[in-house]
């Protein structure tokens, strides 16, 4: 036949020969409609109902049309679009999302604030068991934990809290505020050595020498 179908490694195999009754110019006719049919389905025009949008995983264009009497290969792929359940992976608690796969009492730590003191209180005032993963949590027990949560200071207030107070401390060029300006330790810590977080990488001191080693 002029079309003819196999199964290749990558999908179905599309052949088309060029000694067709309509000769040189059926195979560009086909060409095109065959096109036109891909095109419409790459768009989800020509996908059934309840069937998904189809992609095509390869498209291999013909190579011309004067190839004499050799069979043109299309390699072409029509898959499904495979949708995954919908599944929660993180639980929001306090505008912060906390794994869903960790014990509760880890999890509310991931909220900036709480701790794990912090978060053992909230769970015995909740009555809820520290060993329960946030995925087995009921919808009850997630909106206690959040309205108990809500109590303390956290997230947004006490990162606005801190930096006010370092504001404060640098207006008033106290001891703490200056080292809070120069980037350098404030609760009496060396800095000859260590201290690298506060000051950051080493850089390099043009024209220092540096101490010749043993002998």
């Amino acid at each position: 036949g002029i079309v003819g179908r196999a199964c290749g490694r990558k999908g179905p195999l599309l052949f088309i020969s060029e000694d067709s009754p309509g000769g040189p110019g059926y195979l560009s006719d086909r060409m095109q409609a065959l096109s036109t049919q891909m095109n419409a389905l790459s768009l989800g025009q020509g996908a059934k109902a309840g069937a998904g949008r189809a992609h095509i995983r390869s498209f291999v264009g013909l190579r011309g049309a004067s190839l004499g009497q050799r069979s043109v290969v299309k390699n072409v792929t029509l898959a499904p679009v495979r949708r995954q359940p919908l599944q929660v992976q993180n639980v929001r608690i306090a505008g912060a999302e906390v794994p869903n796969n960790k014990r509760v009492v880890i999890s509310l730590t991931y909220v900036y604030g709480v701790g794990l003191t912090t978060s053992k209180a909230v769970l015995r005032d909740t009555n809820v068991s520290e060993d329960k993963r946030v995925k087995d949590l009921t919808d009850e027990e997630l909106a206690a934990i959040r309205a108990e949560v809500n109590k303390y200071m956290i997230e947004g207030d006490l990162r606005r809290f801190t930096a006010l107070n370092i504001k404060r401390l640098k207006d008033i060029q106290c001891y703490r505020g200056r080292r809070h300006i120069m980037n350098l330790p404030c609760r009496g810590q060396k800095t000859k050595t260590n201290a690298r977080t506060r000051r950051g990488k080493r850089m390099a001191v043009a024209g220092k020498k540096k101490a010749p080693g043993p002998r």
